[in-house]
């Protein structure tokens, strides 16, 4: 194969928003602000969750796991983002590009499976409500965590080493503003169609099996919500399944628009963008969905700043 250089580069270039110059200020002012509100909200989260007695619960502890997955998440691709918009020379080392891949889709799995577990506590604390302790128990958590991380970083080892391993020829470009496995195939000198069935498997037992899991999950749970006789306990039942499942519409209606939609002359901007939202702004967005309405939260938080407060004094 003419051209085809089978050895590792040195770097790569990330293209990102560079056919655009004149957004890279404002985007780069928007990320800070969404990194910045990232590590803030879900720093607040965490913190809350652990030092309050009161927050010591599956629910809280499955929040915790969501709250670090999305603290490295964005942690993963935003600084190196931060940089390229404000450098000329947009570039990413190949050693650092692999780290990218490697958390990104670790991490992507991760959230996949953990979101099918919140839905099966959710599933047991309404629907089993006198076994909750009982089924819900510490040993178990720390079982469901633990499988969620096992399982993310395992479909990431698997699919790295496929896509790094495929020989690489002309102008190290990445289309992208980070190192993910679709653009990176593109720059194969050989047929891809082997890794992209691939990936299309990986994203159907990622996405599609764990919604389902959370579709029929919610199913029972709102069955179960409807034959509660007083309003008070329907509007709390409603209430804490109602954050869970914005979040998972936000996170897997923009991850199945990238990975499981058919190409399309759009389908560069478009998987950028969602890539943007679904790497950025979910995160984001996950601690203000969890904290807005849930009184337990907002009440911890003021007894936390009042014992600072305290201290202090």
């Amino acid at each position: 194969m003419k051209g085809v250089n089978a050895s590792a580069p040195w770097e790569f270039t990330l293209l990102g928003f560079s056919d655009r110059p004149r957004l890279e200020l404002p985007l780069f002012v928007v990320f800070f602000i969404s990194y910045v509100a990232t590590i803030f909200g879900n720093l607040t989260i965490i913190l809350v969750s652990r030092l309050d007695p009161k927050l010591h619960t599956p629910m809280y502890f499955f929040l915790t796991n969501l709250s670090l997955l999305d603290l490295c998440y964005t942690t993963s691709t935003v600084p190196q983002m931060l940089v390229n918009l404000c450098s000329t020379r947009k570039v990413i080392s190949y050693g650092s590009c692999v780290a990218q891949l490697f958390m990104f889709l670790a991490l992507g799995a991760t959230e996949c499976v953990l979101l099918a577990v919140m839905s099966l506590d959710r599933f047991v604390a309404i629907c089993r409500p006198l076994r909750y302790s009982v089924v819900m128990h510490q040993r178990l958590c720390l079982q469901l965590a633990a499988a969620s991380w096992i399982t993310g970083f395992s479909n990431s080892v698997w699919l790295s080493a496929l896509t790094l391993q495929l020989p690489l020829c002309g102008r190290k470009e990445v289309d992208h503003f980070l190192c993910e496995v679709p653009a990176l195939l593109k720059l194969s000198c050989v047929d891809t169609t082997a890794n992209e069935a691939e990936l299309f498997f990986v994203s159907v037992l990622f996405h599609v099996i764990p919604l389902t899991l959370i579709l029929v999950s919610y199913a029972f749970i709102a069955r179960a919500v409807l034959r509660i006789q007083s309003a008070e306990g329907r509007r709390k039942a409603f209430g804490t399944c109602g954050s869970h499942l914005i979040v998972v519409s936000l996170f897997y209606g923009t991850a199945i628009s990238v990975y499981l939609q058919p190409p399309s002359p759009n389908s560069k901007d478009r998987g950028k963008m969602v890539s943007l939202f679904y790497g950025i702004i979910a995160p984001m967005l996950n601690p203000l969905i969890y904290t807005l309405k849930n009184k337990e939260v907002k009440e911890a938080f003021k007894r936390l700043v009042a014992r600072a407060a305290l201290i202090k004094k």
